[in-house]
């Protein structure tokens, strides 16, 4: 079954950080790796479900015009309403996803350590929402642990390995070492040039 989000509100009641996204090297390796692995300098409008604190989010902030980001925990989108505060462009909200997806189009979508948490119905509901939602020429990034974590329905190389199997998507870059998987995806029949290509080098 789907992570219900009480099972993370009972981590941010007991800890501002239950998992240390503003305090280890790891993350912040992590976050480093995952935007620069963004094909494009700059995104018109972007999506990220399920951004805790909003560590990545305020990394993200300076690549997008408008930036919406959403967590389940009331918590959690108290601290990242705070951090993000000053960033131009940058709202937060508590939705529950994939239920309570924007009715929006987006040239960037981020899933950053969300999809292993949903069941097959609520995986495969956010994968179409994702794709749905993906403007032309728009990029979907996902990021996953990939060390066993007992709670979670699925892993972190099941969500890459499901990923890739999914019609419609192609894969633009991969980033993976033995601690997490890094992807870019866009629509399989739109702009798949590399970033030199992109930008006229080759």
């Amino acid at each position: 079954m789907t992570l219900d989000p009480g099972y993370f509100s009972e981590r941010y009641a007991a800890s501002p950080d239950p998992y240390g996204l503003a305090e280890r090297w790891y993350e912040a390796r992590k976050y480093a790796l995952t935007v620069a692995l963004l094909p494009r300098e700059r995104y018109s409008t972007a999506f990220e479900p399920g951004c805790s604190i909003g560590v990545l989010t305020a990394q993200l902030a300076p690549r997008c015009d408008r930036l919406l980001a959403c967590d389940a925990v009331p918590d959690a989108v108290a601290s990242a309403q705070a951090r993000t505060s000053r960033l131009r462009g940058v709202q937060v909200e508590q939705r529950i996803i994939p239920r309570e997806w924007p009715p929006h189009t987006f040239d960037l979508i981020v899933f950053s350590e969300l999809l292993y948490y949903f069941d097959d119905a609520d995986f495969d509901r956010a994968l179409r929402l994702g794709i749905g939602s993906l403007r032309p020429g728009g990029h979907m990034l996902a990021v996953h642990w990939r060390h066993p974590a007992p709670d979670h329905p699925r892993s972190g190389d099941e969500v890459h390995e499901a990923l890739a199997a999914t019609a419609g998507l192609a894969r633009l870059a991969c980033y993976r070492d033995p601690d997490f998987t890094a992807e870019v995806y866009a629509h399989s029949g739109g702009d798949l040039r590399s970033v030199a290509q992109a930008g006229g080098i080759v």
